[in-house]
């Protein structure tokens, strides 16, 4: 069995995975950089060591890494999220170490983190994938003669990329031979592959995601869908699930789709398929994430299963706990990721000292936080200091209590993105469920906020609107 688990990540995610090993019965290691020495999963781990001062490549030294899980007799690993989570060579070290990764296999972290070759697995399978190109563009001019063949708009992706990094929408030649070595070089700098391919645009898509599980013995289930479509430049801000906008057909269709590209690849432990649903109600493969996702957390309010500890116990070799037909959904949940971020200064990050903090409460309310009061957010990693997670039985209850929710949670001394979830709380086509991924852009107003309104008048503002769109 597994007794000792080094976390290889910070911030909220590896808080998470502590609670996890601790209700496992598992000893948990922390890491941390210089900058995160009073960090909170420092303080909630079993142990703590120390990486360095640098406040990034610590993190992504793999080699350094597996050897401090050697050192202090650790047994397993998990990656979290982001750093190096999907890095084939971490996995692969692991292995060569006799340490257990909490995660796929390195080749199939590999193959999914390829976008050339998910796709044509997936067609193995297949699972529909965008139209585009077969493999990596060998010029601009192949390029150019592809996009007339499908039609703009299309996209150029870098065949490595992930995050929403990589990408540039072309709607026409011109920009076409604008952005082709704009992203060429962006997926050199941030991939270290200048591979890229070309893909038709799915013009303002709904972003839906399901999550799977698999054991070492064959066992693939879902987990039902998360709804993505709430997000700016490709950064999700807010995930729900199930998703308001499918019916339960479509339901059934994208969580088969979703197995059978996790039994063709022979993934094991936790996953996510991600899909693009086009406006003639077409799913799509958009790409496969081989680690633990952020917004794993309405998922587990759904269906009651955490998966966390799920990906512990598929690591230590057991079998899933439960068939498809035993996993069942129950109402509705959201995830707003807090950012430290000024949204009406175009999102700028706002780094600092937390001055006071509080965390909201109530029925199905959960928070997943990496600050307390007194602590300094770092400016050297991404911007999400907490999620706010809610939970209800109705998808008007559930409106209702995400304000509450927002309303409750107090950060002060830096900027934060709560105000601006209000003001989205409050438009009446997230309200009624029916938007997509041009929704933030659409909506260049939401940042005008000034003070946030009486908790008990927004209550009524989108009360009223049920109400109406109801028929009362």
């Amino acid at each position: 069995m597994i007794k000792k688990i080094l976390i290889a990540n910070r911030g909220e995610i590896a808080v998470r995975i502590v609670r996890a090993c601790r209700e496992a019965g598992v000893t948990s290691v922390a890491i941390y950089a210089d900058p995160d020495r009073h960090a909170l999963y420092v303080k909630k781990a079993s142990e703590a060591y120390s990486i360095g001062p640098d406040p990034v490549a610590g993190y992504l030294n793999a080699h350094r890494i597996v050897n401090l899980a050697v050192a202090t007799g650790c047994d397993a690993l998990h990656p979290g999220y982001g750093f190096l989570s999907e890095n084939p060579e971490l996995a692969r070290i692991c292995k060569r170490r006799g340490i257990r990764f909490i995660g796929p296999d390195a080749d199939v972290i590999r193959k999914m983190g390829n976008k050339i070759e998910a796709r044509h697995s997936m067609q193995q399978a297949g699972v529909p994938v965008v139209p585009g190109s077969d493999g990596n563009l060998a010029s601009v001019e192949e390029a150019l003669d592809l996009a007339d063949e499908i039609g703009y708009p299309i996209m150029l992706k870098a065949t490595s990329g992930g995050g929403g990094r990589g990408i540039r929408r072309c709607n026409n030649r011109n920009e076409l031979l604008r952005n082709y070595d704009r992203v060429l070089s962006e997926a050199s700098k941030a991939f270290g592959s200048a591979d890229i391919f070309l893909e038709k645009c799915i013009d303002r898509p709904r972003h839906i995601e399901v999550q799977i599980l698999a054991d070492q013995h064959g066992n693939v289930i879902h987990l039902f869908e998360r709804d993505c479509s709430i997000q700016r430049r490709h950064q999700k801000l807010i995930e729900i699930a199930p998703s308001p906008q499918l019916s339960d057909s479509q339901r059934e269709e994208i969580g088969k789709y979703a197995v059978l590209g996790a039994q063709t690849v022979g993934y094991q432990n936790a996953g996510t398929v991600e899909f693009l649903l086009d406006r003639d109600n077409r799913f799509y493969f958009m790409e496969m994430n081989t680690r633990l996702q952020v917004e794993h957390t309405v998922t587990e309010s759904i269906t009651g299963i955490d998966i966390v500890g799920e990906q512990i116990r598929i690591a230590d070799g057991k079998p899933l706990r439960f068939t498809q037909e035993q996993v069942q959904r129950r109402g509705f949940a959201m995830e707003f990721r807090i950012n430290a971020e000024d949204p009406k200064n175009d999102f700028l990050p706002s780094f600092g000292r937390i001055t006071r903090y509080f965390a909201p409460g109530g029925p199905g309310v959960r928070t997943d936080a990496a600050i307390y009061s007194g602590y300094t957010i770092p400016p050297y990693y991404d911007s999400m200091c907490a999620k706010i997670t809610v939970w209800a039985l109705e998808w008007d209850e559930l409106l209702r209590r995400a304000c509450q929710a927002l309303n409750d949670t107090g950060v002060y001394g830096v900027k934060t993105t709560i105000p601006y979830y209000m003001e989205v709380l409050k438009v009446p086509e997230f309200r009624s469920g029916n938007f997509d991924t041009g929704f933030v852009e659409d909506h260049p107003e939401l940042v005008n906020y000034t003070t946030s309104r009486p908790i008990r008048e927004l209550t009524a503002v989108i009360a009223a609107s049920i109400a109406a769109q109801a028929g009362y």
